[in-house]
């Protein structure tokens, strides 16, 4: 196994601000408020509040008439530099959550965002994943109880599963819950679930959350 950094900033961005400059990174961008446009190798992708941009090229960054919040995942060496904004005075960017992952070299990997959404009191039956990821609260409230802990995580919080750490996740009744994820999985996972359950009656339970993929990039390990 080798480790590797992965890292949630929350980036803030006047309207119509100037163009901020991201270096090469396996990278996810989430738009939480506004809009952004991602300049990049290729091309260039717009994206309003809902969507979200994945790839590794260096990148342009211009916010929308309506400024941008931005939710940006980067996958590095555990020793790059960090990845707040810099040069940029309209602009304000915070690292949520910053943790060492470790994947196989020899595994060939991709990088996952997507939205999980529950209803009041829906509930993760006790599960793992195929690969570690961060999350991050989008409305509502979520617990997650693994390995012996149970952290209860609300709006704007983020937290870091591990994939092979079995997971039990019960949401507030009081309204829904929304969470968004990046992760890093298998690129034989690429159009399929991660999702395992670990208790066999828990398989044939009702299913109450629901995903959107909002895309899946493949990745090289340094």
């Amino acid at each position: 196994m080798a480790a590797y950094s992965l890292r949630l900033y929350e980036d803030t961005l006047a309207p119509n601000h100037a163009p901020i400059y991201l270096p090469a990174a396996a990278r996810a961008c989430y738009v939480v408020h506004g809009s952004a446009t991602f300049e990049y190798d290729e091309g260039a992708q717009h994206q309003r509040a809902g969507g979200a941009w994945l790839g590794d090229a260096p990148l342009a960054l211009l916010a929308g008439e309506e400024g941008a919040t931005l939710w940006r995942w980067e996958l590095d060496a555990t020793d790059a530099p960090p990845g707040e904004l810099r040069s940029a005075p309209g602009a304000t960017s915070t690292c949520k959550l910053a943790e060492t992952i470790d994947l196989d070299p020899r595994q060939q990997w991709l990088m996952r965002c997507d939205s999980v959404y529950f209803p009041p009191g829906g509930i993760a039956h006790t599960h793992v994943h195929q690969g570690p990821g961060i999350r991050c609260t989008l409305e509502g409230e979520i617990a997650i109880e693994t390995l012996g802990q149970r952290h209860v995580h609300g709006p704007g919080d983020a937290w870091l599963e591990l994939g092979h750490a079995p997971v039990l996740a019960p949401t507030t009744e009081a309204r829904d819950t929304t969470f968004i994820r990046c992760f890093v999985l298998p690129r034989a996972c690429r159009g399929r679930s991660s999702i395992r359950y670990v208790h066999a009656e828990d398989g044939g339970k009702q299913k109450p959350q629901r995903y959107h993929v909002f895309g899946e990039r493949f990745i090289s390990l340094a």
